[in-house]
């Protein structure tokens, strides 16, 4: 298995940094959704429960992972202030840690993110920068890391965004014993990556499923060639998992601790994001629905009459948008 060797978070350390972010982050709720629609999606034996990380601070998972580097910074490097790249969620998260942290945030993301997340960012103090897309706003927080001096909070690389994202997954082991499966959406890795890595720990016969766009699947074909790999372009609504690479440390860790990948198309999500809201009223964006989709697509007979452990990752869109994808979810 390639990488196995890389050195992953144990379950104390994952403790001590549930500690350490305190209050910063919400422990999300975790829902057992049992309404009629749900379950005829689901499969009626099937025990589906659902992690609501939609209701953290800045609407996503993505501030366990931008506070724990934050935290990790001297005061002086913190002072400087921080940089980062994103197609909205990330950059909300930066926006909101530099804000409780008392620094300042330099973020830059691509002309066609949605204008919403743009004005939420703004509303945390974020200086925002617009690139014309991914790669070409990669070079610049590059550039900006060089010449400003401020610090790359990287969007799902490195040891502490993975120490960060596993404590969603401690928080769900902790309050649903004995899971038989856990559905994780993927973009980098780093949400998927930390909550594999707690799982396998708490619950070692709990399966961990990653689910990736097709049209952004680059995780899919990393594990195909058994080393990081990139996609030359992001073709799906689900601009939250729409990295265009896989990159070492997450990637290493989703090879150990995950069991399988999973693709679900831009009309499931749809299809989930009506779901999800006509039978729990959660608005949800494409990337919150993912995970619901592969449960109600290419895992559901699989996970007939399982205990599943869901992932609804975040809710930063805009009414417009969300009607427009609710009502393509209705006719497709």
């Amino acid at each position: 298995m390639a990488n196995a060797a890389v050195k992953a978070p144990t379950l104390n350390e994952i403790e001590v940094a549930r500690t350490k972010l305190g209050n910063l982050v919400l422990e999300t709720p975790v829902w057992q959704g049992r309404t009629d629609g749900l379950l005829e999606a689901i499969g009626a034996d099937t025990e589906v429960f659902f992690k609501l990380e939609l209701m953290q601070h800045a609407g996503s998972f993505k501030p366990r992972g931008a506070l724990m580097n934050m935290l990790d910074l001297s005061h002086q490097q913190l002072q400087r202030g921080v940089t980062a790249i994103s197609a909205g969620n990330h950059a909300i998260a930066v926006g909101y840690a530099a804000k409780v942290l008392n620094t300042h945030a330099k973020v830059v993301m691509m002309k066609n993110a949605n204008p919403a997340r743009i004005a939420k960012c703004k509303a945390y103090g974020t200086e925002i920068i617009l690139e014309a897309d991914v790669h070409a706003a990669f070079e610049r927080v590059r550039q900006i890391e060089k010449d400003e001096g401020l610090f790359f909070v990287h969007p799902f690389e490195g040891p502490l965004t993975a120490l960060g994202t596993a404590t969603v997954g401690l928080e769900l082991c902790s309050h649903v014993p004995n899971l038989d499966a856990v559905i994780v959406p993927i973009g980098g890795g780093g949400l998927c990556a930390g909550i594999a890595t707690a799982v396998k720990q708490m619950q070692p016969a709990c399966q961990v499923f990653g689910v990736e766009p097709t049209g952004a699947d680059s995780m899919h074909r990393s594990f195909a060639a058994g080393k990081p790999e990139a996609i030359d372009r992001v073709r799906t609504i689900a601009d939250s998992l729409g990295a265009p690479y896989a990159a070492p440390y997450s990637f290493s860790l989703c090879r150990q601790f995950v069991d399988e990948l999973v693709k679900i198309d831009d009309d499931a999500m749809c299809r989930a994001m009506t779901l999800l809201f006509n039978e729990l009223k959660l608005a949800v964006e494409p990337a919150g629905a993912a995970a619901t989709a592969a449960l109600c697509g290419p895992l559901r007979d699989r996970l007939k009459g399982k205990r599943v452990g869901v992932i609804v990752c975040g809710t930063n869109i805009d009414a417009d948008s969300f009607y427009e994808y609710v009502r393509r979810g209705m006719q497709s």
